[in-house]
C-alpha cells in the first residue's frame, strides 16, 4: 500500500508540536483545524481565536522555524491555496472590501507578485530556457484552464519568432496523440496555475515517458509537475486570489520572448517578413488607408 504524503507545512508543524507551550499547542491545533481562516488572520487576530497574545504567536511562529510571521503566511498560503474552491475564494476578505481599498489592494497584490519576480528571478534557469526554445526541434505548448490563455499567447508570440509551434490544451486527449507521434527531440512547454489541473499533470509523466525535453512554467514552487519537469521555472503569486494572477507568468514570457529576439540573427527578419507579407496579402490587419475620411 502506497504511504499517505504529508504536507511540508503540517508536518512541520505536527514534528514540532510535541515540544511546544501548552499555548503553542493550542495555537497550532487551531492552525491545523482551521488553515483556511488562519491564512486570513494577522496575529492579533489569531491570538484573539486562540485566546492567546500576539507575542505568543510570534515565539509559536519562531518555534516552527519561520523568520516571521510574513514567511509563516507565506508557507500556509501555498499549503492552502491548491485546496480552496471558487465559493471560498469569492469570499476572500479582500474581495469583501469596500470598492476603493479592493482596487488598490489588487493592485498592490500585482505589484507585488512582480516585485518577488524580479528579485527572484533565476538568469541561469531563463537562459537554459531560452536555449532550448531557440533549437530547431518542434514546440509543443500545453496549458489547461486559466492556464490555456497564458499558453496560447506564448505559442502566438512565439510564432512571430520562429516555426515548428503547435499549442494544446491539456484537456484535449488527442494532445497525447500528438506528442506520441512527435520527434523524439521535441521540447514540450505546459504552464500550470493553481489549482493545477491533474490532466497536465498527465501530460508531464506521458512528455517524460516519451523522452521529450519538459519545461514546466508555474505559478507556484509546490506545483506538482515541477519534479517532472527537465527545467522549472517559478513565478511566484504570493496572494490567495479568486480568479487567478497571470501577471508574472506573463511577464515571464515577455522575457523569453525577448531573449530570443535577441539573440535572432537574420533568420528572424526573414520569418517576419514572410508574416508580415501573409497579413498583407489576407487583410488581417486594420489599416487607415482601407477608411479614408
Amino acid at each position: 500500500m502506497q504511504e499517505t504524503k504529508i504536507h511540508p507545512f503540517v508536518k512541520a508543524i505536527m514534528d514540532r508540536r510535541p515540544e511546544l507551550t501548552p499555548k503553542g499547542k493550542l495555537i497550532a491545533d487551531f492552525i491545523l483545524e482551521n488553515p483556511k481562516k488562519t491564512v486570513f488572520m494577522n496575529t492579533k487576530e489569531l491570538g484573539c481565536a486562540c485566546d492567546t497574545s500576539e507575542s505568543t504567536v510570534v515565539r509559536l511562529v519562531g518555534r516552527l522555524g519561520y523568520k516571521g510571521y510574513a514567511d509563516f503566511i507565506q508557507a500556509l498560503r501555498d499549503f492552502v491555496d491548491t485546496e480552496l474552491s471558487f465559493l471560498d475564494r469569492v469570499n476572500i476578505p479582500d474581495i469583501q472590501e469596500p470598492k476603493a481599498n479592493r482596487f488598490r489592494r489588487l493592485v498592490f497584490d500585482e505589484i507585488e507578485n512582480l516585485r518577488h519576480l524580479y528579485e527572484g528571478m533565476d538568469l541561469e534557469k531563463l537562459n537554459g530556457i531560452v536555449d532550448h526554445l531557440e533549437k530547431d526541434s518542434p514546440i509543443y505548448i500545453i496549458g489547461s484552464r486559466m492556464s490555456y490563455a497564458l499558453a496560447y499567447y506564448m505559442g502566438w508570440c512565439l510564432t512571430k519568432i520562429r516555426g515548428n509551434i503547435c499549442i494544446f490544451k491539456g484537456s484535449d486527449s488527442t494532445t497525447i496523440d500528438w506528442l506520441t507521434i512527435a520527434p523524439s527531440e521535441s521540447l514540450v512547454v505546459i504552464i500550470a496555475t493553481s489549482r493545477f489541473p491533474n490532466e497536465l499533470i498527465r501530460m508531464a509523466k506521458i512528455s517524460r515517458r516519451l523522452g521529450h525535453t519538459l519545461i514546466v512554467i508555474s505559478d507556484s514552487s509546490l506545483c506538482p509537475l515541477n519534479p517532472f519537469a527537465h527545467i522549472s521555472m517559478v513565478c511566484p503569486v504570493k496572494n490567495i486570489t479568486a480568479f487567478g494572477s497571470p501577471s508574472s507568468i506573463s511577464c515571464m514570457i515577455n522575457i523569453l520572448m525577448i531573449e530570443m529576439v535577441n539573440r535572432s540573427g537574420p533568420s528572424l527578419q526573414n520569418h517576419q517578413k514572410n508574416l508580415e507579407q501573409a497579413c498583407w496579402e489576407n487583410d488581417i490587419f486594420f489599416n487607415s488607408h482601407q477608411f479614408p475620411e
